[in-house]
């Protein structure tokens, strides 16, 4: 069954919106809307009215190519404000088989036990280690046979006042939230790809003022970190570099910015407050700018990723997304920083029906929104609406059945099919009262009735 979706990716350079259906695993785009920021910045709204203006437009932009007046979206939330917190749930199983529900319960276990403070409000809690009895690194612990589980979980929650600010503003524009996924993990469900998530990979998402880190080891998403820094910060460098308007220097980023050659070439270009003289900039000036802050950039986030003591368990290496990537030469430099791993720079995933503008490494975020709406999630997860999310094709009433009565509760269901028949014959003369009813069987043993049908066949 089809399911109509809307997506918001609310960055701090641009809010994008994506009207999809989707039936099953399969994505089909209907229509998108994309608007300049405002009333954000890195990762924060600062004025809701401004922030509600701009997703109100990228909403119609959609709605108006699409056809569609959805009321509801899954948005996405800055790693700004978002911190992680691990917890272990631990539960007997007293039918011994592990069904969803006994999933879900340890899972809410570990969420029950977890010290999550008072102004935060939780968003995702994505298990990273099952353990059945014994036995360590249960990749999925669905069906086994078992007396006790125990998951460690990695807990993702915000400040409540962020949540609220980014509610209000949605909601302004006239769409309710039935969705929040961490941008960064959005970013993650667009580029990575299964081996990746088998091996440990750390998604690197470059923005226009944000950079947003995540590590995905044992199939879920085990840290996450967040720096103020993106591709709007070299606009302003070199606006002040080179004393040039920053709608000056934004072109010039884009036309001249390389990461591995430098060039003498003298460039023109008009001075701040100077209509009428030019200046002339050596390409040498604008190389050492740029290079310096991604350099800068990358550097902080290798930090990061030493910090979170998972460096080792990376066996795909580093994926680089966002706007920012499109610099030539940002594999090669965060090949120097990252030394003796794997660095790719990732697109986001082909989906039905995506527009040409959307193939590009800025729009990972809101395609992941889509896909994780799609079932693409971590295999299981209890999400913003405190809901057990999971990727098994199970009916919600089969949760309690015992594998080993499975037979049995088919031939009941056979059974059960076939009553509705036999009452529905029994139904029909509803005039006649109990005492009317035959007495069938015991009829031919009545001595008084016998004698009365044998005088009626004398005469």
């Amino acid at each position: 069954m089809s399911n109509t979706v809307l997506a918001i990716d609310i960055g701090s350079t641009k809010i994008c919106a994506i009207i999809a259906e989707i039936d099953g695993e399969k994505v089909q785009v209907l229509g998108h809307g994309t608007t300049k920021s405002q009333g954000i910045k890195k990762g924060a709204i600062t004025n809701i009215e401004l922030a509600s203006k701009s997703i109100k437009k990228a909403i119609g932009d959609a709605k108006r190519i699409a056809g569609s007046n959805i009321t509801s979206a899954t948005v996405s939330i800055s790693n700004a404000y978002a911190k992680s917190l691990n917890s272990t749930g631990i539960v007997n199983i007293p039918h011994k088989d592990i069904s969803i529900k006994e999933i879900n319960r340890v899972m809410q276990t570990a969420l029950y036990n977890a010290n999550v403070p008072n102004e935060y409000e939780v968003i995702h809690v994505l298990p990273y280690n099952f353990r059945v009895d014994d036995q360590d690194f249960i990749e999925d612990p669905f069906g086994m046979n078992a007396s006790r589980m125990e998951v460690d979980v990695n807990i993702i929650m915000t400040q409540k006042s962020n949540l609220s600010n980014l509610k209000k503003a949605v909601r302004s524009a006239g769409v309710e939230i039935d969705g929040i996924v961490l941008s960064g993990y959005a970013s993650a469900i667009a580029v990575m790809d299964e081996d990746e998530k088998e091996l440990g990979v750390a998604v690197i998402d470059l923005g226009g003022q944000t950079s947003n880190l995540v590590v995905h080891v044992g199939n879920s998403v085990r840290y996450n970190d967040f720096l103020g820094v993106g591709s709007n910060h070299i606009t302003n460098d070199l606006s002040m570099a080179l004393h040039t308007p920053l709608q000056i220097a934004e072109s010039v980023k884009i036309r001249h910015g390389n990461l591995i050659e430098t060039s003498n070439e003298i460039i023109e270009l008009p001075i701040i407050g100077d209509e009428e003289n030019r200046n002339g900039v050596s390409l040498e000036i604008v190389h050492s700018v740029i290079f310096a802050r991604v350099e800068e950039a990358l550097m902080i986030l290798a930090k990061s990723l030493e910090k979170s003591a998972l460096k080792e368990q990376i066996g795909a290496g580093i994926i680089l997304t966002g706007g920012m990537t499109k610099l030539k030469g940002i594999r090669e430099l965060a090949q120097s920083i990252f030394p003796a791993m794997p660095v790719r720079i990732a697109k986001p995933k082909e989906i039905e029906g995506l527009f040409d503008e959307l193939k590009d490494p800025a729009y990972a975020t809101v395609v992941g929104l889509l896909l994780y709406r799609a079932g693409k999630h971590t295999q299981y997860e209890i999400n913003f609406n405190q809901e057990m999310m999971h990727s098994k094709n199970v009916q919600e009433s089969l949760e309690d059945i015992q594998l080993g009565h499975i037979g049995q509760t088919e031939q009941q269901s056979e059974s059960d099919n076939r009553e509705p028949q036999y009452q529905e014959e029994e139904e029909k003369p509803t005039t006649i009262t109990f005492e009317d009813l035959p007495d069938i069987g015991k009829e031919d043993s009545n001595p008084i009735k016998k004698l009365g049908n044998w005088v009626k066949q004398l005469f």
